[in-house]
């Protein structure tokens, strides 16, 4: 079983490796990115140090600015943004009270989110306003799985974000075939790269050696070798279909916090689907 308490010197050395790593690339925006990893690492972890209710409203502040932030890329009306802010801090209330229901709670807030352009009559956007905040709910509820993952949330995130780094950096200095015309500065050797350190994480955090479920152990594995890269390339889609860099502007080296949380809502779908 993991625990925060054991994790907390892997963490630390994980922030101490990370800092080395910017460092020595050089670069303004990932500098920046680890000051913002170097105060928000120790709030989560202290968040899941309190247990169930700590990760629950981690997961709910998160869901709440991540479907503000999805709300204006896809331009939608404000009850849109708020009703879909609301049905993300359901279903995680469910996950964490009454998991049995959770289909009941995702069903309900899919259902609530189609009522909002229904209620309002909108003839000409209603359908698009409907199904962006239906993906949206599809999208952001992986966010929900932090509470039962617990601390191994913190393991799956610290392994996504250093194989990020790693994907970056080996990216730009091995080069390559591009991954995909969606995001043009990723290549498959960084991918490649961002993976097998990702994977290296989990080593390194004992995944592989602790009391683990042997699905979960798979899971882990799948998602940072093959769920962050492609919860990378979902965002930047919808981004790029709303013209825009960034998802927001307020997080240092990140933009928003979409943009630093891509990655880890594809990840946790995929521990999820194979756990």
């Amino acid at each position: 079983m993991i625990t925060v308490q054991a994790l907390v010197p892997y963490l630390a050395g994980a922030l101490a490796a990370g800092g080395i790593a910017v460092v020595a690339s050089r670069r303004r925006e990932m500098i920046r990115r680890w000051c913002a990893w170097a105060i928000g690492i120790p709030l989560v972890a202290g968040a899941f140090w309190l247990g169930p209710p700590g990760a629950a409203a981690l997961a709910a502040a998160a869901a709440v600015i991540a479907a503000l932030e999805y709300g204006a890329l896809m331009r939608a009306p404000w009850p849109d943004r708020v009703v879909l802010a609301i049905a993300l801090v359901a279903v995680i209330g469910t996950v964490w009270l009454a998991p049995e229901q959770v289909l009941r709670a995702v069903g309900a807030g899919a259902v609530l989110i189609g009522a909002v352009p229904l209620l309002a009559g909108d003839t000409t956007g209603g359908l698009r306003r409907a199904g962006s905040g239906v993906l949206g709910l599809v999208w952001l509820a992986p966010l929900a799985a932090v509470v039962p993952l617990g601390a191994t949330a913190l393991v799956l995130f610290a392994a996504v974000s250093i194989g990020d780094i790693a994907a970056y950096v080996a990216g730009r200095r091995l080069g390559g075939p591009r991954l995909s015309p969606l995001s043009p500065a990723k290549r498959w050797s960084g991918t490649i790269a961002g993976a097998a350190v990702a994977v290296g994480v989990l080593v390194v955090f004992g995944v592989f050696s602790r009391d683990l479920r042997p699905s979960l152990i798979v899971g882990l594995v799948a998602a940072v070798a093959v769920g962050a890269p492609l919860g990378d390339l979902f965002e930047s889609m919808i981004k790029r279909g709303a013209g825009v860099k960034d998802a927001a502007g307020w997080l240092a080296g990140s933009g928003g916090l979409l943009d630093r949380i891509d990655s880890l809502l594809a990840a946790l779908a995929v521990t999820l689907l194979l756990s």
